[in-house]
């Protein structure tokens, strides 16, 4: 067997070649104390009913054995709704995760987040004011009549509220093909290859590009990216008016790491390997992939692979993990030497879950997520768009 690549735990290297340029912050805890474990099973036996439990893949194993199901941010999120009779959801994921829950389910019921701090780098890369100034310069260089703006699903409330009243769409890492052709011929005539219309991709530039370029056959130079810290985003109006694809300056901190050099190496270095990638992966790093997809579609390709198939996985390092004990039959690496765990996705850990958990058996709410009703209902029209695209939409 395949000695996997060298890896650098958090904290303990540096790396400025990756998108970030710095060592990831701080040390990743250590596991929870084993008499956590009895009381959470207390716990959640003692809530029966009355509770239920999403885990998010990218959670570790000691929060997931205790979620009742396991999936992507959207997929849980319609896993919450689907249970009206569960009084009490609480997501094991970050904030924008658990706002979608809350936004899907009914008023009865209550969405709790572990641990407030469980944000998201991404999501926290579009403000909504900023969202707000840019949309304003569009209108100022005379294309925001045939804009339309295709947020991704790692977004805030209040980002997915801007989408819906200027009706645009939610799209998933699954789906992101189908929306954008889907918002191409809202506003222009369908067409790619020397269409009229126009998207604002919000908030990740790369799956925006990834799938405008290799799903829709268009060109890199349609794509432009907006910097929302410049003034029209860096952007010429002559520049705004060519584009295609108005990519928002947004990336996700884990998948924005893994780097040209890191497929490379595995290639030198394991035989017949194959390389999978999350399309949140930059461009380069993407084009250089054996298969790209989403989580769920990196879970099933590996999953239907042959035994002794090699593989490096280019997602967050919990999920490869799991991924190498589920399929002992297969070699499978993380692609990236420079480990980033996504440390706001690891602040759920069994600590948190057990303290919310029993405060709902004491009869106190911890950390419910609400999101105001006005905003919740715009964000709401957008996903309800989404809903009406063909195709898959339950999987990001």
């Amino acid at each position: 067997m395949t000695a996997p690549l060298p890896l650098l735990v958090l904290g303990k290297g540096r790396d400025l070649h990756t998108e970030r340029g710095v060592e990831c912050p701080g040390e990743l805890p250590a596991a929870s104390d084993p008499g956590l474990v009895e009381r959470a099973r207390a716990a959640k036996m003692a809530l029966g009913d009355q509770v239920f439990v999403l885990g998010h893949h990218y959670q570790r194993d000691e929060v997931i054995e205790f979620a009742d199901t396991t999936g992507d941010s959207f997929k849980l999120a319609r896993e919450a709704a689907a249970r009206p009779d569960a009084p009490y959801i609480v997501f094991c994921g970050v904030h924008f995760m658990a706002e979608s829950a809350d936004i899907l389910t009914s008023d009865q019921q209550t969405v709790i987040l572990p641990d407030l701090a469980a944000g998201c780098s991404m999501a926290d890369m579009a403000a909504i004011a900023q969202v707000e100034d840019a949309w304003l310069d569009l209108q100022d260089a005379g294309v925001a009549d045939v804009t339309v703006p295709v947020t991704y699903m790692n977004s805030s409330a209040a980002i997915k509220a801007f989408t819906g009243r200027h009706g645009g769409t939610i799209c998933t890492s699954s789906n992101a093909k189908t929306a954008l052709s889907w918002a191409f011929g809202e506003r222009g005539d369908g067409q790619v290859a020397g269409g009229t219309g126009k998207v604002l991709f919000l908030p990740d530039q790369h799956l925006g590009r990834n799938t405008y370029v290799r799903d829709l056959g268009g060109r890199l130079d349609e794509c432009v990216v907006f910097d929302p810290h410049r003034p029209m985003g860096g952007l010429t109006r002559e520049q705004l008016r060519d584009a295609r694809m108005i990519l928002w300056r947004g990336h996700c901190s884990v998948h924005g790491r893994f780097s040209v050099e890191a497929v490379e190496a595995a290639r030198r270095e394991i035989p017949d390997v194959l390389v999978i990638v999350h399309p949140e992966c930059r461009h380069e790093v993407v084009e250089l992939a054996d298969e790209v997809g989403s989580t769920e579609k990196i879970i099933k390709t590996i999953a239907a692979a042959p035994a002794g198939t090699s593989w490096v996985v280019g997602t967050e390092l919990n999920l490869v993990r799991r991924l190498a004990q589920q399929f002992p039959e297969q070699r499978i690496a993380f692609l990236e030497k420079n480990v980033c765990y996504c440390s706001t996705m690891n602040r759920i850990d069994l600590p948190h879950l057990v303290w919310a958990l029993e405060s709902l058996v004491e009869g106190r709410v911890v950390n419910p997520i609400h999101v105001d009703p006005v905003v919740a209902g715009h964000a709401r029209t957008a996903l309800d768009q989404m809903l009406a695209l063909p195709g898959e939409t339950h999987k990001d």
